[in-house]
């Protein structure tokens, strides 16, 4: 158990967000800079690529088919069909420096997808924020003052909801109210500020155990309920990404994977920066909600 897995080559520059379908036994994820998603089948080994055109921070299932997305242009259904974007809101078009960098779809089919300064060089204070887009179309801002919104997830009870500040170094937890889509009770879960590397996307398993990427650290690490390193997944890349439950029996850990920040050198050194990987784990994910509008 736990041994990393190379899956696929595939040199994101910065792959991110990973979601597996179950109906039709594929991992989704996205490649933020490069404008694009894949889609892989682990049956036959096969993916496919979609060039869209415009960053994508996440992307989500939709339940009445295709994808729901949080672009560089806000919120945007992706038609299967004709391979095309239909926008929808876009919360932050007066601030053309930040785009969005990570969400997920909450039990009620709620989309919650969180920004981040994109121009570095020009932001000096925390300019990103959460929103969450209801099935009926509207959008809500539920969260202020953060630098780099990352991972989000839900425990299995969904009376917890997590959320990353990587720049922070911390992962909030809240008093979640499934009903409503409430948030309240922020309060630190993890803080990390002396560990080399930083929270980046996460997942939620069966047991209600945190899987955590580590950007810059090496690593993939298993926080239980009360905040406790349980376990450490060392990976032959510095800049894992994401991680999220895959399979039949959603016992395989995928996990993502960037090379955007590395220097030549250092690239050269990690031939499989990028790439995607996977760790067979001795127990189980959740099923992902698909975006219910």
């Amino acid at each position: 158990m736990n041994q990393v897995e190379h899956v696929l080559t595939v040199q994101n520059k910065l792959g991110e967000g990973p979601v597996w379908s179950a109906e039709e036994q594929a991992l989704y994820w996205v490649d933020i800079e490069n404008n694009s998603f894949f889609r892989y089948f682990p049956t036959t080994s096969k993916y496919e690529s979609f060039d869209v055109g415009v960053p994508i921070g996440v992307l989500a299932l939709r339940a009445a088919g295709g994808l729901v997305m949080a672009t560089k242009n806000g919120f945007a259904f992706w038609d299967p069909k004709t391979q095309a974007l239909q926008f929808l809101a876009n919360p932050e078009a007066d601030k053309p420096h930040t785009r969005f960098n990570d969400g997920a779809v909450d039990s009620q089919g709620r989309f919650w997808a969180g920004t981040m300064c994109g121009l570095p060089e020009i932001c000096s204070a925390p300019e990103g924020s959460l929103y969450r887009l209801d099935p009926d179309g509207s959008v809500s801002i539920m969260e202020t003052g953060i630098f780099i919104a990352n991972g989000i997830d839900w425990s299995p009870d969904t009376k917890i909801m997590y959320f990353t500040d990587s720049t922070r170094h911390v992962i909030y937890a809240y008093d979640f109210d499934p009903a409503t889509g409430a948030i309240e009770n922020r309060r630190p879960f993890i803080s990390t500020p002396d560990e080399i590397g930083v929270p980046d996307g996460l997942t939620v398993d069966s047991e209600g155990c945190i899987w955590s990427a580590r950007w810059g650290g090496w690593k993939i690490t298993r926080y239980d309920p009360t905040g406790k390193v349980e376990r450490e997944i060392q990976l032959p890349v510095q800049c894992p990404t994401s991680c999220a439950f895959g399979g039949a029996n959603l016992d395989e850990l995928y996990i993502t994977s960037a090379w955007n920040e590395l220097t030549v050198e250092q690239k050269k050194n990690q031939p499989y920066a990028g790439d995607l990987f996977r760790v067979k784990t001795d127990t189980k994910g959740l099923v992902s909600p698909k975006f219910a509008g």
